[in-house]
């Protein structure tokens, strides 16, 4: 794509505010209702100056030549606040994940927000403002966005859609297609905390020892592995689903097939314990944080060793490796030694995790 793009979109919400701690229905929109809405609330936490302009749409400028990432995400995670983490933070953090994910470094957001009636503007603000905070760290900005109110009941308080757009600074084709016989799989972090923090938070769960999601930017890391000259093949953040499906949809893509260690796949106590305790599989556990690399095996060592530096809980390593056939199928070798095929799941094991 040459040339400046557009992205038509604006925030109008019918929303009176002054005086008033709920968000109420009202009709007719735009006007002084929805100046004070992005006055308030909107303005101050993603103030830029694509946004600033109070245009209909952002206008973009792309460097000459530059390969974009396009990709998006809705966001109807339960509780709205977690360990962690909340529904802001994990919007901004999920569309920039997939953008790294594709090799692209995350430049620009849309946000649309889906508001129920009722919902206290209180707790509109405390997300708006953790979107502003983790879009700023993630160095993207929040460049245009809408909101819509529902009536009460049908909306579960609040929901989240972001865009995003990515640029891609180098020759890579990070796909599943450029994966090889013989590439090593490289994991980013430790497994399971997002899901198992939800699910403590939602049921009101409480553990030895406290459990916090992963809910994190991964592009650092993805950075830091192309800066370096690793030849990346293919990267997957491992949300719903968790790793084990993750790995299976890319050997499916590639029509090759993988084998994992269960050893050197990391999973905390707490988390484990966890898991033992509800008859959850951690593999199938949904992250926020963290990914899968695939690479030639003989730069393994050299990546581990990068992404070891951006994961301070540990459990960055390799984990596996690429075989020919049965194409499509991932063998997972036990801690006893004893090999399984890992199946995808037949529903969500934990539904509204992001």
């Amino acid at each position: 794509m040459a040339g400046p793009i557009p992205n038509p979109a604006n925030f109008q919400c019918p929303v009176p505010l002054t005086g008033h701690t709920e968000i109420q229905i009202a009709h007719g929109g735009g006007g002084r209702l929805t100046q004070e809405l992005i006055e308030r609330v909107f303005g101050p936490a993603f103030a830029n100056p694509s946004l600033d302009a109070r245009h209909d749409g952002a206008v973009l400028d792309v460097p000459p030549g530059a390969r974009l990432a396009f990709t998006t995400d809705s966001h109807v995670v339960s509780p709205l606040f977690f360990p962690g983490g909340d529904i802001g933070r994990l919007a901004v953090h999920g569309t920039v994940n997939d953008l790294a994910m594709c090799g692209a470094r995350p430049r620009w957001l849309s946000a649309g927000f889906i508001l129920e009636e009722g919902l206290p503007l209180e707790v509109l603000e405390r997300v708006v403002r953790s979107m502003g905070e983790a879009a700023r760290a993630a160095g993207v900005s929040i460049v245009t966005g809408d909101t819509k109110v529902v009536e009460r009941g049908k909306g579960d308080g609040l929901y989240v859609n972001t865009s995003g757009i990515g640029v891609i600074e180098h020759a890579l084709i990070i796909a599943p297609a450029s994966v090889r016989e013989g590439d090593a799989i490289l994991l980013s972090g430790d497994i399971g905390r997002h899901g198992m923090a939800i699910l403590a938070q939602r049921e009101g769960l409480a553990f030895e020892s406290s459990i916090e999601s992963d809910c994190a930017a991964l592009w650092p890391a993805v950075e830091a592995l192309l800066t370096a000259g690793i030849d990346v093949h293919c990267l997957r953040d491992l949300t719903r689903g968790g790793l084990a499906t993750a790995v299976i949809e890319i050997a499916e893509t590639a029509g090759l097939a993988a084998t994992l260690d269960e050893n050197a796949v990391a999973v905390s106590e707490s988390v484990r314990g966890a898991c033992e305790l509800l008859g959850l599989d951690p593999f199938y556990v949904a992250n926020e944080g963290r990914f899968v690399a695939f690479v030639p095996d003989a730069q393994a060592d050299r990546a581990v060793a990068i992404l070891q530096r951006f994961a301070p809980e540990g459990g960055a390593g390799r984990i596996g490796k690429v075989q020919e056939s049965p194409r499509g199928e991932v063998t997972l070798r036990s801690t006893v030694g004893v090999e399984r095929i890992l199946d995808r799941l037949s529903g969500e094991q934990l539904p509204r995790i992001c």
